[in-house]
């Protein structure tokens, strides 16, 4: 390992090892929270702001090895996200969110709306006290970017298509005696900004 980078040479052959020591976790997703391994250093691996995984500067293709990378990720506390296996960790970069959220359905239960997002990684995720959405307005064009937590520490960025999906479902709620534009889903009523801004941005 050189500058806290794994050498190319030794990244392919680790990376392959990789896949099956996590391949051997079987179904479900594995425990990544309770594995503590060592830091083995930075892999050449990024997730850009469009879901796309890249390793050596190239896409990865095959869709079934993203997902299979994608149940051994964790972000720890110093904001970083890592592959975690038991027996290695390393770094990898994320130019957004680790995953995106490409699909939403509204259905009801016990009376009261249920937001179902799916990512494009294949999971399947209940927005509610659990799974909380956020929203943050960016940029100078005061873009509206949704997040949805996934688990641990990952989130998914909601598309824009499923974005305005997502707004159209919006309603106002009073919330600290602030009149809110929300979404609600699961029993929780996520603010998406007062509705005095929200009027002023479509002056």
């Amino acid at each position: 390992m050189a500058d806290g980078k794994l050498d190319q040479a030794s990244d392919a052959a680790g990376l392959a090892a990789m896949i099956s020591r996590a391949a051997k976790s079987g179904r479900g997703l594995p425990p990544v929270d309770k594995w503590e391994p060592p830091f083995c250093g930075d892999l050449d691996m990024e997730i850009r702001a469009d879901g796309t995984w890249f390793y050596l500067g190239t896409p990865i293709g095959r869709e079934a090895l993203v997902r299979l990378f994608s149940t051994v990720l964790r972000k720890d506390e110093d904001g970083k996200t890592y592959l975690v296996t038991p027996v290695e960790k390393v770094g990898i970069k994320v130019e957004d969110a680790p995953f995106l959220a490409v699909e939403m359905r509204r259905t009801e239960r016990d009376g009261q709306p249920l937001l179902t997002f799916r990512t494009n990684v294949g999971d399947l995720v209940e927005a509610g006290p659990e799974h909380e959405l956020r929203f943050v307005i960016h940029g100078d064009n005061n873009e509206l970017k949704p997040y949805l937590h996934v688990r641990g520490r990952l989130e998914a960025l909601v598309s824009r298509a499923v974005m305005y999906d997502l707004v159209e479902l919006g309603e106002t709620v009073v919330i600290d005696g602030v009149e809110m534009f929300c979404v609600r889903s699961g029993g929780a009523t996520f603010p998406i900004m007062p509705m005095a801004e929200l009027e002023s941005l479509s002056e």
